[in-house]
């Protein structure tokens, strides 16, 4: 099904999806020569949104979480991947280790964590669940959501490597996000593959770089397309001297706000577009600290400042001292009479399935990874169903999954770019 496109402003995707069918081969060749130089995230997911008019991926996650809304129609895709990915990284590996976030009180979590021990455990190995959580003194066995249970064991750490009692493996998947620093546990593992890497953790990743490295990627893509890049990428500035917490660098802030939504003006003039621009400012090292605010006018800061200095005080996680303000893309895309937004997953360098984030309380111009959002499976996953060059625009679901599929993989070679970038064993450190 595809959802219900809620705007008269759709020719600008419709022409854009015409052109992404027509260049198809030369579009796969081109991803096919990017990877030949790039190594690709382990796994990601990215958060996509449609205005209509415009089709821009919002966040890039590397360690994502959510596998458990991946239908069984699509475990075979993420078996087919999870093979190829570790054939590449560790051919004669046996044994995997997952390191999950240390809330075992988030069942839902747990079940992600569940279903990503049963993609590996059919792609051929032996994969246990180990965690870094101080409270985990002896195998723990949780209930989790469909009548399963899933077994946390504490992690043992040798000199060089981790593994659990009588378990070493050669291979660690880290699902943790690293917000709170990255545990000494973890550190100097000289004799295993972590992935993905301590660098990818938000100690040292900024959104701010990511969207920095997308841009340059649109830019490439939209020249080899003979498009505009701005109808796939989301423009962006940042303010790394901004504290919310002690009210300094308010000024930045107001003057980058400012910028960026006049050239945004600038921008929906060009395309006759009728919509009050908006940007949305958040932390630039992850989820933590500092919130994320819809800013439609500069004096909106004033207002919202005692909003965003609560946020930055909360406690946990990295200090959000530096921020990234992003042109807001609205989602104009409607499923049971929900405002929807694609999320779209990958390892890999494949696209193995996704789903759409819906949510009845929230606005097109917010954001709906909150609680009381719900999720309806895409149909990456329907063999019978691959693109379509000959269906009219808008109207064929593999069609427009595929043009997500494509915008999602931008984002992830943008995160290749990114980590190779901020790698401390490269030869240069940018």
């Amino acid at each position: 099904m595809v959802p219900h496109l809620t705007t008269a402003l759709s020719g600008p995707i419709n022409e854009l999806e015409q052109r992404v069918l027509e260049s198809m081969p030369a579009i796969e060749r081109w991803f096919r020569l990017e990877w030949m130089e790039h190594t690709p995230p382990f796994y990601c997911s990215v958060d996509i949104r449609n205005a209509g008019f415009k089709l821009a991926p919002v966040d890039t996650n590397l360690f994502p979480g959510g596998w458990n809304h991946l239908t069984p129609e699509m475990l075979p895709l993420a078996v087919q991947a999870a093979m190829a990915a570790i054939e590449k990284i560790c051919p004669e590996a046996k044994n995997l280790l997952i390191i999950p976030e240390n809330d075992t009180g988030n069942t839902f979590y747990l079940s992600n964590i569940a279903q990503l021990e049963r993609i590996f455990h059919m792609a051929g190995l032996n994969v246990r669940v180990g965690s870094v959580n101080p409270d985990i003194k002896e195998p723990t066995r949780i209930d989790i959501p469909g009548g399963e249970t899933l077994c946390l064991e504490p992690v043992v750490r040798g000199k060089y490597r981790l593994g659990l009692k009588d378990f070493d493996p050669c291979t660690i998947l880290l699902n943790n996000d690293l917000s709170a620093g990255p545990p000494g546990i973890l550190e100097e593992l000289h004799e295993q593959y972590l992935l993905p890497p301590l660098h990818a953790g938000w100690t040292v990743r900024r959104k701010s770089r990511h969207f920095q490295s997308y841009e340059e990627v649109a830019k490439r893509f939209g020249k080899m397309l003979g498009i505009d890049p701005w109808l796939i990428n989301p423009m962006f500035n940042t303010c790394g001297e901004v504290d919310m917490s002690q009210d300094e660098g308010m000024e930045c802030l107001r003057t980058n706000v400012d910028a960026l939504l006049g050239r945004v003006r600038k921008k929906y003039k060009e395309y006759g577009i009728n919509e009050k621009p908006f940007v949305i400012v958040k932390a630039d090292n992850g989820s933590y600290g500092m919130g994320i605010v819809t800013v439609r006018d500069v004096r909106d800061l004033e207002r919202l400042l005692p909003a965003l200095q609560e946020r930055a005080n909360r406690p946990g996680g990295q200090a959000a001292r530096g921020v990234i303000i992003q042109e807001g893309v609205l989602t104009n895309e409607r499923m049971h009479q929900a405002v929807a937004e694609p999320v779209v997953y990958m390892m890999d360098r494949y696209v193995v399935g996704g789903f759409y984030r819906v949510h009845a309380e929230r606005g097109v111009d917010e954001n709906l990874n909150a609680p009381g959002a719900g999720f309806v499976p895409l149909a990456f996953a329907e063999s019978t169903r691959l693109p379509q060059p000959g269906q009219k625009p808008g109207a064929s679901a593999p069609n427009r999954f595929y043009m997500y599929g494509v915008i999602a993989r931008l984002a992830m070679l943008a995160a290749s770019y990114e980590l190779e970038a901020t790698d401390p064993e490269a030869e240069i450190y940018d």
